[in-house]
């Protein structure tokens, strides 16, 4: 049974334990609500629980823990030349897993048997072309390990699903036993209920920071493991960006660094004063009408994908400041620029600021306002002497997720500013930023043992590093400011 069904079941069994428990504690009370000490629907949603609680943790875990226990099983059988190390190890269990997947894909379309799915040879069939005939390509031919491995990759993760499909089950239906049985007018269901749901919050709480730990280990390790390759000086200190797959690379990152500051700077002279002063004029200025038109059509930028703003910048922008500032002056014959893609950037994040804003300044009370009318000040400085003041934790807000934003922005670079590393405060020239040189890194068919490779990783945690400073520097800003106010 496949997971989808297998979820189907889940929710069938969960809704009859719903039924069937708000019934018997109904029934156990004569029909009288009155007697039971919660309403029918908490014995209900018990019975439900009940019923999804144990069935959902014994699929999450076995969905977990088989591909690890399958990948060592069949690792264990497999000639040490194909698992010397992690990089052969894995590239191995990758045809495995290829080959596997053709075989189920073979027997799901007919094409071969199941018998002779797990009977197949490589002695004395071409496994490669009856594999391409399914829709399954392999980049060479398949050896006789690899298909005996795969052969028992398919007969193991069977037996693993049918084993999943019975524990499940029986989960489920013990927990609808369960469920149904405690459904008695004593039965404190509403605060079982209660307790059932805390412990869900909490368990979300928990994958959000557990997600956080897994991604900052996974950037650590790899960082650590391009650091003993490549010395951390030259990564730092390193004024040249000239990545080499065959050896003898340049991987110092101040290029890339200088590109993404240069852009993010840029980016964010256009969004702030523009999101800001439109934050301001909707929220203290507009009149009901102009707001409800304007708002919408500014957050409709939003929408955007920012492919559309890359080509925007590499068509419209790129040219217009090309031809009208960069010849003119004689600062370069480029439309990939700084500029193209710090102003694209920038109206990108023009609704970010000012939607987040004027949202803030909303909230601030009317009472301030009042206040301050009643001293005698005019709008403008209500605006600038309390209101902007109050609001500033959240307009710093805005402004840090549209930074966080400009400094993760890949598509819009590489269409508007190109990809040259190099260092220069010409802002017509065509720059690169740390986003693009991870994606470029990680594209191809790449040796993940190499420095060239695992730089994408150290990269990605330099940036993490550097943003987790200026939420940091921020939160103090903020802090120091709110003692003014408060």
């Amino acid at each position: 049974m496949s997971v989808l069904m297998l979820l189907a079941a889940i929710a069938v069994l969960a809704f009859a334990g719903f039924v069937l428990s708000r019934q018997r504690s109904l029934a156990a009370a004569g029909g009288n609500p009155r007697l039971l000490h919660s309403l029918p629907n908490y014995y209900g949603w018990y019975g439900a629980i009940s019923v999804l609680m144990p069935a959902l943790i014994a699929l999450t875990v076995w969905l977990v823990a088989q591909p690890i226990l399958l990948e060592q099983r069949i690792t264990a059988n497999l000639p040490a030349e194909l698992v010397a190390d992690a990089t052969t190890r894995e590239l191995t269990m990758a045809d495995v897993r290829r080959v596997a997947a053709g075989l189920d894909a073979a027997v799901a379309q007919g094409t071969m048997t199941e018998a002779e799915a797990g009977m197949i040879r490589t002695e004395f069939t071409n496994v490669r072309e009856k594999l391409a005939v399914v829709g399954v390509a392999l980049g060479s031919d398949v050896s006789k390990e690899v298909l005996s491995a795969a052969q028992d990759y398919r007969e193991l993760a069977h037996w693993g699903a049918a084993g999943r499909t019975a524990l499940v089950i029986l989960l489920a239906a013990i927990g609808l036993f369960w469920g149904v049985t405690r459904a008695r007018p004593d039965f404190r269901a509403r605060n079982r209920v209660e307790q059932a749901i805390l412990v869900l919050l909490i368990a979300a709480s928990l994958i959000a920071i557990l997600t956080t730990i897994g991604i900052v280990w996974s950037m650590l390790s790899e960082t650590y493991n391009f650091f003993t390759m490549y010395p951390a000086r030259d990564f730092f200190f390193g004024l040249t960006w000239s990545p080499n797959f065959r050896g003898g690379s340049d991987l110092g990152f101040l290029p890339l660094l200088w590109g993404t500051l240069y852009i993010t700077v840029v980016s964010m002279l256009v969004a702030v004063p523009i999101g800001l002063f439109t934050a301001i004029y909707l929220a203290e200025y507009a009149s009901r009408p102009v707001r409800n038109w304007v708002k919408p059509l500014i957050e409709v930028i939003a929408g955007i994908p920012t492919v559309v703003f890359g080509i925007f910048a590499l068509v419209t922008v790129g040219p217009f400041l090309r031809d009208w500032f960069a010849e003119p002056t004689g600062l370069g014959n480029s439309g990939s620029s700084v500029m193209t893609a710090g102003i694209v950037i920038g109206i990108l994040n023009i609704p970010f600021i000012s939607s987040l804003s004027d949202d803030i300044i909303n909230a601030v009370p009317q009472s301030l306002r009042d206040g301050s009318y009643g001293l005698g000040a005019t709008r403008s400085e209500t605006v600038r002497q309390v209101i902007l003041p109050a609001a500033l934790p959240g307009i710093v807000g805005a402004i840090l997720m549209a930074a966080s934003r400009a400094i993760g922005e890949t598509m819009i670079v590489v269409l508007g500013a190109g990809a040259a590393a190099k260092l220069s405060l010409n802002p017509f020239e065509a720059m690169t930023t740390m986003t693009v040189k991870i994606v470029g890194q990680l594209t191809g068919d790449t040796d993940f043992a190499s420095p060239e490779t695992l730089v994408a990783f150290a990269l990605g945690m330099t940036l993490f590093v550097i943003t987790l400073g200026l939420n940091i520097f921020a939160l103090w800003i903020v802090r120091k400011y709110r003692e003014q106010y408060e």
